[in-house]
């Protein structure tokens, strides 16, 4: 069984520190944590990561081990689904399998929501994936960045970075996120949403 993870966010290290970007970061503490790095694949406009998970972690080699990609889109946020489409073709994963990491303006900051299937509330990446795949029944994990302050608009908010202050709860969430990742495909969706919908 193979199940694919796409962190979304916008390709280089001009965006790296963006709101927009803290799905891209969680795809990075899942490679950290199998040890392995990113590479480029061809002809699928991704950097991948290709390993296993039990429910001992990621990267262990057990009897039942489920096969897991990791994605890093190198296409901007609104093609996001170029890749993920690619991607899910040639390793024939379903979409029931596939789990987009994203950010959540309607979510506060720091919170995670699990859910799969649903609209994409103005993401452009969720739009997108949902576009080259055909459907919305994909897993999503959505990491809370709260609304912005004040009159600042939505748009130029997710493409701001974190602040310093916010940086060690950014580093907890990022944690938490990567253990939802886990959870969910170990455990299934049921028990994952027990675990951090009341943590």
């Amino acid at each position: 069984m193979t199940w694919m993870v796409i962190g979304l966010g916008n390709p280089g290290p001009g965006y790296a520190g963006h709101r927009h970007n803290v799905g891209a970061m969680v795809v990075a503490e899942l490679a950290r944590r199998a040890g392995d790095g990113f590479t480029a694949t061809r002809g699928m406009r991704a950097e991948t990561v290709e390993t296993r998970i039990t429910a001992s972690g990621i990267g262990v080699i057990a009897p039942g081990a489920q096969k897991l990609i990791l994605v890093r889109s190198r296409t901007y946020m609104n093609e996001s689904g170029i890749p993920v489409g690619k991607l899910a073709a040639f390793h024939q994963v379903i979409p029931h399998h596939i789990i987009a990491v994203h950010d959540e303006l309607d979510i506060d900051f720091g919170t995670l929501r699990l859910k799969l299937g649903g609209g994409d509330n103005g993401h452009n990446g969720l739009r997108s994936i949902r576009a080259h795949l055909g459907t919305g029944d994909f897993h999503r994990v959505r990491v809370g960045i709260s609304r912005p302050p004040g009159r600042q608009d939505p748009a130029d908010y997710v493409l701001s970075n974190f602040t310093k202050a916010e940086l060690p709860d950014l580093a907890h969430a990022v944690d938490r996120a990567a253990d939802a990742v886990e959870a969910l495909v170990v455990d299934g969706l049921a028990s994952a949403q027990n675990t951090f919908h009341s943590a």
